[in-house]
């Protein structure tokens, strides 16, 4: 029996629904039987030849494209069988179908099944299947993910930056200035009887703070990536009637949450992803804050509550033709001081001032984050988007952006933390030889974790289930 990995696979890669075209893909060693048995004939490799599809009765099932790709010169390094059919789903159910019939089937020539084991792909295991056979490393394979995911020009450009090596050669290069830096301080180990300080001669020190800086700039770029992909969620919190509705449609562009004079009209969390500089921000409008007697309120204000508890960042929003009054200014303190319970001193909070054109403004306010709006008007709303990629940490127009995940984010700030650790070693007026190869070698391995070569079957699992299914 093949192991998991060998065992040929099978999938429609186009998405569900109807299309002009569909496609079904085929991997595995030696796909000559099956190719003949569906297509009546052997193609010539990495050329499309129109032809029927055949059923076990020689019938057509559909006429379309087959192309084959021998190994290695393939997507996932195996060989690949690609059929591409009209896309409607029924279609392509017989293409799949037909495949493994005449996987199946027994070759009159050999007495053996055509293709022994063929069966449905995991979602990913194309990819997988790619990254195993040294096609793509992992950064490469979440880059694929994350172009098709991509929910704004900015995010895929940066994603297809990354399927095409950059961020992958970034770390191969930190990778390699590592390798050096602890190949020395081996030596030294192996060798302490010598009297040559390797160490010094060699510029241990300056080698490892040239390395630190270059590992700032990656982890920069690293964190602007994983803000392309993933964006912040933003939430608009406030009292009844403050314009929370309001904001919501005016970032959106289009009418997404009814807006009454009624206090309490908003029940439940209302979210839509908007993009600003092709940065996704996810905002939720949520329920207006205040003691309530109304069940159906109450949850709402309880959900308001567990939104606020997860953002990224919040907008608290103030009504300026209310502001001025004792129980106003009250409610509004007694709003702040929850939230600063319920928050992490990292999180952001932006004071949003609403209905400046219904009230005046006398600027008094002195809050390190506070913007002046008309959620109606639209005044003001191009500083508060400013002041939401300041928050994010965005730097505009960044250069060499690739996309990158959280855990690209953690591994590298997991790496900087080693090599701080190394740093103090080797300043240290007697430094501890062993301790500061043990660091590099948690630097390495950090860094490792990265492009998959150092990785666990958990981490893979996590990444390839993610996929989608012929992929």
């Amino acid at each position: 029996m093949l192991p998991r990995h060998h065992e040929p696979i099978v999938a429609i890669a186009t998405a569900p629904g109807r299309g002009a075209v569909g496609i079904v893909r085929v991997s595995g060693q030696g796909l000559g039987a099956l190719t003949e048995a569906l297509c009546g004939r052997a193609l010539r490799p990495r050329e499309a030849t129109y032809l029927p599809f055949r059923d076990a009765d020689g019938q057509a099932i559909d006429q379309g494209l087959a192309l084959y790709f021998p190994a290695p010169h393939s997507y996932t390094g195996e060989d690949v069988l690609e059929l591409q059919a009209h896309g409607g789903p029924v279609v392509l159910q017989m293409l799949l179908a037909r495949c493994l019939e005449a996987a199946a089937h027994i070759h009159p020539a050999t007495a053996q099944p055509t293709l022994p084991g063929l069966r449905v792909a995991q979602p990913g295991e194309f990819t997988e299947r790619a990254f195993l056979n040294d096609k793509i490393d992992l950064a490469q394979a979440e880059a694929i993910a994350d172009l098709i995911d991509a929910s704004t020009s900015a995010a895929a450009r940066s994603a297809s930056r990354s399927l095409s090596g950059a961020f992958s050669q970034e770390i191969h290069t930190l990778r390699d200035a590592l390798i050096h830096l602890r190949m020395l301080v081996e030596a030294t180990l192996d060798f302490p009887e010598e009297e040559i300080d390797f160490l010094r001669k060699a510029d241990a020190r300056g080698q490892l703070s040239k390395l630190e800086q270059t590992l700032a700039q990656v982890m920069q770029r690293a964190r602007q990536g994983a803000l392309l992909r993933e964006g912040i969620k933003v939430v608009i919190a406030g009292q009844p009637n403050a314009g929370k509705s309001s904001l919501l449609n005016a970032l959106a562009g289009a009418e997404l949450a009814i807006v009454t004079p009624i206090a309490g009209t908003t029940r439940d969390k209302v979210q839509q992803t908007i993009q600003i500089e092709g940065v996704p921000l996810h905002v939720i409008d949520t329920a207006g804050l205040r003691e309530s007697e109304d069940e159906v309120e109450r949850i709402g204000i309880a959900r308001a509550w567990d939104a606020i508890a997860g953002a990224d960042a919040v907008l608290f929003l103030h009504d300026l033709t209310r502001c001025s009054t004792p129980e106003y200014q009250a409610a509004d303190a007694a709003i702040a001081a929850a939230m600063a319970e319920r928050l992490p001193a990292s999180v952001p909070v932006i004071d949003v001032w609403n209905k400046c054109d219904c009230a005046p403004w006398d600027g008094s306010v002195d809050r390190p984050n506070h913007v002046r709006l008309s959620a109606r008007t639209g005044e003001g709303l191009v500083p508060l988007r400013q002041q939401l990629l300041a928050v994010a940490g965005w730097q505009s127009a960044p250069e060499g952006v690739y996309i990158a995940r959280q855990r690209h984010v953690q591994a590298l700030q997991a790496v900087a933390r080693h090599l701080d650790m190394a740093a103090g070693q080797l300043d240290s007026p007697g430094p501890a030889l062993d301790l500061l190869a043990e660091e590099l070698r948690l630097a390495q391995n950090a860094l490792s974790e990265i492009t998959g070569e150092f990785s666990s079957d958990d981490l893979l699992g996590v990444i390839f289930s993610s996929f989608c299914i012929g992929k």
